[in-house]
């Protein structure tokens, strides 16, 4: 019977980028006085296309920060990328008070984001988004609402099989439409 390589699954994880979004001391009150314990929110991707987050609770910081990387490895979704740079399509969500919007960009323009949001695109893999977060400030929801908005964007070939259509129909209508807009702009100009 063959052993599993463990080089093979460490090097597996070794490819994840973890970023720590907010550390918080909660304090519980109870008979004896307070306890005193960390919450961890932690982003988790692949860089090509494959992110989770989640949040951990512990005595201490560094526990905290394991439990909520190993939960953030098992709820990873993925994101179709285009051209493995930025997104299909805008996209928007609401988490509680939490408004995000996120927007494709053209090559070099960047990661155009704040905070919590900026830690799931890097985690991601996105070189080139814009995107701003209206209403609350709350890491949580701020990071729950990006993923949902993630979750959101479909690419052209998932679009294609569902309407019935090529994939060259749908690639075309959305070229000749950013070029009509194009065309308006300089019109004006």
């Amino acid at each position: 019977m063959a052993r599993p390589n463990v080089n093979e699954s460490s090097s597996k994880e070794e490819q994840l980028i973890e970023k720590l979004v907010s550390v918080r001391r909660v304090t519980k009150v109870v008979k004896g006085g307070k306890t005193l314990r960390f919450s961890a929110l932690v982003v988790i991707g692949d860089g090509k296309g494959r992110v989770g987050y989640a949040t951990g609770k512990a005595r201490e910081v560094p526990e905290a920060v394991r439990k909520a990387s190993d939960k953030a490895k098992k709820s990873m979704i993925r994101v179709p990328l285009r051209e493995g740079r930025t997104l299909h399509h805008d996209v928007h969500a609401r988490i509680g008070a939490g408004n995000v919007f996120l927007r494709s960009a053209s090559p070099g323009t960047g990661v155009i984001a704040g905070g919590a949001m900026r830690a799931v695109f890097e985690a991601l893999g996105l070189h080139d988004v814009v995107s701003k977060s209206v209403g609350s400030t709350n890491y949580h929801n701020t990071v729950r609402a990006t993923i949902e908005a993630l979750k959101s964007v479909s690419s052209p070939r998932h679009v294609a099989n569902k309407l019935g259509k090529k994939l060259s129909e749908i690639v075309a209508r959305r070229d000749t439409h950013g070029s009509s807009e194009k065309e308006q702009v300089t019109e004006k100009n």
